[in-house]
């Protein structure tokens, strides 16, 4: 069962369909759910990240960024592109 900030991040991810930061998660959930700290958010992102229904990929030094994103996403668009 996934608990209600899981399906938030999950719901806001797919919504995007565009890698997105931890950041802007978080501003997106604070709308939804209040009061999520970033510590909070960062260990659900990382549980679906490792049962595999998100990606995730750390870029930039010291604590630096992760950016977050759905695979099928971009399998989806790459099929549907017209040549």
């Amino acid at each position: 069962m996934i608990d209600p900030i899981s399906k938030a991040t999950l719901d806001t991810i797919k919504k995007a369909g565009e890698p997105l930061e931890t950041k802007e998660i978080s501003e997106a959930i604070e709308k939804i759910i209040p009061n999520v700290t970033r510590t909070k958010l960062f260990y659900r992102l990382t549980n679906l990240r490792g049962e595999g229904l998100i990606k995730g990929k750390f870029v930039g030094p010291g604590k630096g960024v992760w950016i977050w994103w759905i695979k099928e996403i971009f399998t989806e668009n790459k099929g549907s592109k017209k040549e």
